[in-house]
């Protein structure tokens, strides 16, 4: 089992169109702004292709670990060693990939998974840092609603595109 990395890279490009549609004025731009104490002037200023380029990147290795925790797949092959030991592998390994090898592979796993991660990986820790940033709660529901919104589909897209 090898990881897809057409799925993954495109998984990492929907945080840039969810956060381009959340982050709008349509639907949570503003109240960010304030919750932040950003204007649109300040937002204009930076690198904007650090910020998007990075931002990809760091997505790609979010992409990357929700294909891990939503391919019930890689289990076995880590319990095997890996890839570089299917060829030595016990028959039973082979037996339990032919019988499970696709089993659990559609978006709506993935899309459990990945909502899963967001409730139970972003938010806490989104969460915990806002405690201590001292911010609202308003704020910490934006973001961390975002990136569980985010992982969602991120999951669906590495678990489902088989």
């Amino acid at each position: 089992m090898e990881m897809n990395f057409y799925a993954i890279l495109v998984a990492a490009l929907t945080t840039l169109v969810v956060g381009s549609i959340w982050y709008s004025p349509v639907l949570f731009g503003n109240a960010w702004m304030k919750e932040t104490g950003l204007t649109e002037e300040e937002l204009k200023k930076g690198s904007m292709l650090k910020i998007f380029g990075l931002t990809f990147v760091f997505s790609v290795l979010l992409a990357m670990i929700l294909q891990v925790l939503c391919v019930h797949q890689f289990g076995p092959l880590g319990m095997i060693g890996g890839p570089d030991f299917i060829d030595s592998a016990k028959p039973s390994y082979a037996a339990f990939m032919a019988d499970y090898g696709t089993v659990f592979r559609t978006f709506k796993h993935g899309a459990l998974h990945g909502f899963m991660s967001g409730l139970f990986l972003a938010f806490p820790m989104i969460a915990i840092n806002g405690l201590f940033e001292r911010k609202s709660w308003k704020y910490i529901f934006i973001h961390a609603g975002y990136w569980t919104v985010s992982m969602t589909i991120m999951g669906a897209i590495v678990c489902g595109w088989v």
